[in-house]
């Protein structure tokens, strides 16, 4: 039996018009026994039509998710909307405002939290996910979470699904990822990921989608505009918007264990490639220099992989196990 939501929402999500507010998430503490935290969410409701989640800032050093929606819910009007937008452009805000991957408060990745627990008073990021998983997907009918790369890593700007030869929506998330037209899909399999908002959107039969928009800790014009692009295409496929140019071309790839390139030791890593490149199996990577014994040789680190090279590591210190490139393949006709 799935346990109450931890989390109040001081706004009306069925009635018709356009409406902000905050979210109330409990958090007692030394400075506020009775306190709560304040994610901003929106509402836009046009009448018949689906319901879609709209979601940003997921991981707290990840601003293109949060800028594009705040100016999308600031622009788009009730009369253009048929159905209706639930949009919470900085999920998890306390990281948002220390710009970091994970929560200042409890230390908790949001993309790890989706677990079914509404958490204790100390746990504001499983009392979120938790919200979002049992209150706010079961209202919808798809949903878009904006990723980027964060502070370190970097992405050919992307669009992603997580979907497998099993998966009932497979073919509707290959025709959503055509729609949002992204440079670059790529789709990753459904397991070993089930904590995160996709594994949660599939739990409920929730269409979903999520990004990899660029990275290294900004935001480009570049990266804004393949969003902003992608959820207005996402949204005029669901025939929740009309009036939205149509896509570009997509190239459609697909990521494998193999494709990720980590680090073996610690040490300040010079690279051989950046995104965008093609590379074959056992191409160099980079080199990766030892500071504590400068004579020494670098360590050469190879792709064990062919593809296109979507992310890579923009921080040259790193230490064992950092990921410091990974790539996507072709997806097989």
């Amino acid at each position: 039996m799935t346990r109450p939501s931890r989390v109040s929402c001081p706004i009306d999500l069925e009635a018709p018009g356009k409406r902000f507010g905050h979210l109330r998430v409990p958090h007692s503490s030394n400075r506020s026994a009775y306190g709560w935290i304040g994610v901003p969410i929106g509402v836009i409701g046009g009448g018949e039509g689906p319901t879609v989640y709209l979601g940003g800032g997921n991981h707290g050093d990840e601003y293109e998710g949060p800028i594009t929606l705040l100016r999308l819910w600031q622009e788009l009007e009730p009369e253009r909307v048929r159905g209706r937008l639930i949009v919470l452009p900085m999920t998890n805000l306390p990281a948002v405002l220390a710009y970091q991957r994970c929560s200042p408060i409890d230390g908790a990745n949001l993309n790890r939290m989706f677990v079914g627990d509404p958490g204790l008073d100390h746990e504001p990021t499983k009392a979120i996910a938790h919200f979002v998983e049992e209150v706010l997907l079961p209202l919808c009918d798809a949903a878009i979470d904006l990723h980027s790369g964060g502070r370190t890593l970097d992405y050919v700007p992307s669009a992603l699904a997580r979907t497998g030869p099993d998966d009932p929506l497979r073919e509707r998330k290959l025709a959503a990822l055509r729609a949002f037209g992204a440079p670059v899909s790529y789709l990753v399999p459904p397991v070993g990921n089930d904590t995160g908002i996709l594994g949660a959107a599939d739990r409920k039969g929730v269409l979903a989608l999520g990004t990899e928009l660029g990275g290294a800790g900004t935001v480009t014009p570049t990266t804004l505009a393949v969003a902003r692009r992608g959820v207005l295409g996402f949204l005029a496929h669901l025939g929740v918007l009309d009036g939205v140019p149509a896509p570009g071309p997509t190239r459609l790839l697909e990521v494998r264990p193999e494709h990720y390139v980590w680090a073996p030791r610690a040490g300040l890593f010079e690279p051989a490639v950046v995104q965008g490149a093609e590379v074959e199996a056992g191409a160099v990577a980079g080199w990766l220099f030892d500071p504590d014994e400068p004579e020494r040789p670098p360590l050469e680190v190879r792709f064990e992989a062919a593809g296109l090279v979507l992310c890579r590591r923009p921080i040259p210190m790193v230490e064992r196990g950092d990921c410091l490139f990974h790539l996507g393949a072709d997806v097989a006709a």
